[in-house]
């Protein structure tokens, strides 16, 4: 059986941002997180009453939203 430890090295843990830490990396309001979040565009966690957003998928948003002018 493998210990805590075998898992933590082979698997980091996720960072989790709350909403108002994604409208400030975003540069949007917190209330466009929450649209995002209630719509399915940015997947997030329930933990009591707040959401908390994965680091991870806010990058993927930002990449897969980025507009490439010219």
């Amino acid at each position: 059986m493998a210990s805590s430890q075998d898992r933590s090295e082979s698997r980091p843990d996720p960072k989790f941002l709350t909403i108002a830490e994604v409208a400030t990396m975003m540069r949007v309001s917190k209330m466009t997180v929450y649209r995002l979040v209630h719509n399915g565009e940015l997947p997030a966690v329930r933990v009591g009453r707040s959401f908390r957003v994965p680091e991870s998928d806010v990058d993927e948003y930002l990449r897969k939203s980025f507009y490439n002018a010219g």
